[in-house]
């Protein structure tokens, strides 16, 4: 026998007031007038209900990443570049979201990942005062959006633990306007602040950590071009604890010699699966037909890559690195990227499958992407240098799928049959380039327990982010920045776990 299903609940009022009710359009006036809906028009502009029941914290961000017209670096369908829920799996499995949910921490993540700025504050770590000044600062703004979990039973709701953005504030009434994502079951409403406070200051028994708010804005410029920490492996927590509370007890050790020696002592001590730590992002797009070439969007996010890469090349620390790997017994050394995806050819399979799955919103999916072939293309445009496409066809559930990726490759005068292209003209991201980012993106204190002070200034020089160029530097700082978050996570100072930024698939 079919179940009947529900259809809509019953807002309980008081003490939410709906939005369309004839008093909340009364709130809506009054604090229109006080300038305190200035964020309510973009929001609503984006608005969306929640695919699945359990992708609140999917559907709140994508409204507000979209408000904020942050650039995803990634094609959503056609050729349109926009967050949808599908795309928000950086920090999480779709699949695990789906069937569990997401803790705060996760959402915080994935804003990160998205390439937005994210002030995350749990309700132990503020007050209601303070609440009620970043809600005002807020939604007297265009430019910054809240976001609250909190548990509906204190509004006598149906559920648990809920996201939604807040679209408004009443300062007479002190009341907020949630603008609840599950449109199936809620409609948008005004709520008493200090109850939304008292919502948010519950414990989330999937974390044991009390809920909050966050406030997400963009940066002025985008937060990261090719290179992101990633936490969606569990190794990143050994990673963390290794940079963190291991390096310093090594580098306190005797006699350390000079700084490639002490760079070898470290790689050869780090954790298993220390390559999944920090990735390289390549940009993905199905083929479309008749296109065989780049668009001049694509290829000015392509040069963007290109000019960090090479500028990575440039450094002293690079030639450091790549000489103390080369030196290294590969056996003595965790850092590598899994697979053996140094190489191109090993690289194609796996990204044209990731990307296919991507692309049709089923990352995490149960369905499987069968590669059927690739192919690596290195062409000119322009005369602008070469550029590098990786193309392939997937197969899944008899269906066939063609899926190109953008390799950002840097000229080089040596023969690079290693990397699978022909020419040998280009060298893309690999374990040598993804290494020295990470050495110079650990904070400038890491190094302070060296006791020999000429080899300290010997390695300070070496990874000092003061003279890299500023493209360079603007990326090092954000994964900088990246690590300082992570760090927190570790030390529950902001939940569970963290990471990652824009663009479209990690390497």
């Amino acid at each position: 026998m079919a179940e009947a299903g529900l259809f809509r609940r019953i807002l309980p009022s008081p003490p939410a007031i709906e939005f369309a009710s004839p008093e909340g359009k009364c709130l809506f006036s009054d604090a229109l007038h006080n300038g305190t809906m200035e964020g309510f028009f973009k929001l609503i502009s984006y608005f969306q209900t929640q695919s699945e029941p359990a992708y609140c914290g999917l559907a709140t961000l994508s409204v507000v990443l979209n408000a904020l017209a942050i650039d995803p670096g990634r094609k959503w369908k056609g050729p349109w570049r926009w967050f949808d829920e599908s795309m928000l799996d950086c920090c999480e499995p779709l699949e695990k979201i789906k069937a569990e949910g997401i803790t705060f921490g996760k959402v915080a993540c994935l804003a990160h990942c998205a390439g937005a700025k994210v002030e995350a504050f749990r309700a132990n770590q503020s007050t209601v005062d303070d609440f009620r000044k970043h809600v005002v600062q807020c939604t007297s703004s265009e430019d910054c959006h809240l976001v609250v979990s909190y548990s509906r039973k204190l509004f006598k709701q149906t559920g648990s633990g809920h996201f939604s953005p807040i679209g408004g504030y009443h300062s007479g009434k002190d009341m907020v306007l949630i603008l609840d994502v599950a449109r199936f079951k809620y409609p948008p409403h005004w709520v008493p602040l200090e109850l939304l406070w008292e919502a948010m200051n519950t414990v989330d028994k999937a974390t044991g950590c009390l809920r909050g708010f966050m406030l997400i804005s963009r940066f002025q410029k985008a937060s990261s071009s090719l290179y992101t920490l990633s936490c969606r492996h569990e190794s990143w927590l050994s990673m963390v604890k290794y940079l963190i509370d291991d390096v310093p007890i090594i580098l306190k050790s005797g006699s350390l010699g000079d700084a490639p020696s002490v760079l070898l002592l470290l790689i050869k001590s780090l954790p298993a699966k220390a390559g999944d730590f920090i990735k390289w992002f390549a940009e993905v797009r199905r083929q479309e037909e008749g296109q065989s070439r780049i668009s001049k969007e694509e290829k000015e996010r392509l040069a963007l890559k290109e000019e960090v890469l090479q500028q990575v090349y440039e450094t002293e620390l690079y030639k450091v690195v790549k000489n103390v790997l080369s030196s290294a017994n590969s056996c003595c050394t965790n850092f590598s990227f899994p697979n053996n995806k140094d190489f191109l050819p090993e690289i194609a399979a796996t990204v044209c499958c990731q990307g296919a799955a991507l692309l049709t919103g089923k990352v995490g999916g149960k369905e499987e992407f069968c590669c059927k072939s690739t192919s690596v293309k290195c062409f000119t445009t322009n005369g602008n240098g070469p550029t590098t496409i990786i193309s392939g066809t997937v197969v899944s559930d008899g269906k066939e799928q063609g899926v190109d990726m953008l390799v950002p490759v840097s000229p080089t005068k040596s023969s690079c049959c290693h990397s699978g292209l022909s020419n040998g003209v280009a060298i893309h991201p690999a374990s040598d380039n993804v290494l020295t980012v990470l050495l110079l993106a650990l904070p400038p204190r890491t190094w302070l327990d060296i006791e020999d002070k000429s080899l300290l200034a010997e390695i300070q020089g070496l990874v000092s982010t003061e003279n890299l160029p500023d493209v360079l530097q603007h990326e090092v700082l954000h994964l900088r920045r990246q690590f300082d978050f992570l760090k927190r996570c570790k030390n529950n100072e902001v939940d569970d776990d963290p990471i990652l930024p824009p663009h479209s698939q990690p390497f």
